[in-house]
């Protein structure tokens, strides 16, 4: 059986309305919400604050991402998506969102923006070698491989 893990989350005074929440209790991702009242501008990134502060455990990482339908409606994304929030980050979480679009986009505060995922990260050790192993690909990157 898989231990439940605890993440913390306190929220921005003002913004308990507005905490991060699943829409359906089996959905992979929390919604993250804006905090403020915006326009989107096309073309450029902007930074879009969710009054979420976190605790997140050693070993775990949230997932920031975008919401399939404002990416289809609307052409918003996450610039950096996913965007990894560290265990050690204690600072406001906020969402660098692209209008990707033709139009401005107005968010309204308590609007949905993104989405996060909790993940566990494995433990992994870097090896440094002086030769790497062949393999069939090699340095093939950038569309080598077709579009089959």
């Amino acid at each position: 059986m898989e231990t439940k893990i605890v993440v913390k989350i306190k929220m921005l005074e003002g913004c308990e309305d507005i905490k991060p929440l699943k829409a359906h209790h089996d959905d992979a991702a929390f919604d993250l919400k804006s905090r403020v009242e915006m326009e989107l501008k096309p073309g450029e990134p902007h930074l879009v604050p969710t009054g979420v502060f976190m605790e997140i455990p050693i070993g775990y990482e949230a997932q920031v991402r975008p919401r399939s339908g404002l990416a289809l409606k609307h052409a918003l994304t996450v610039l950096n998506s996913p965007g990894t929030i560290d265990a050690g980050y204690r600072g406001e979480v906020c969402v660098i969102i692209l209008n990707a679009g033709k139009n401005t986009y107005s968010v309204k505060r308590a609007d949905r923006i993104a989405q996060m995922v909790i993940s566990k990260l494995p433990d992994v050790e870097i090896e440094y070698v002086s030769e790497l192993a062949d393999s069939k690909r090699g340095a093939g990157g950038f569309g080598s491989t077709g579009k089959n």
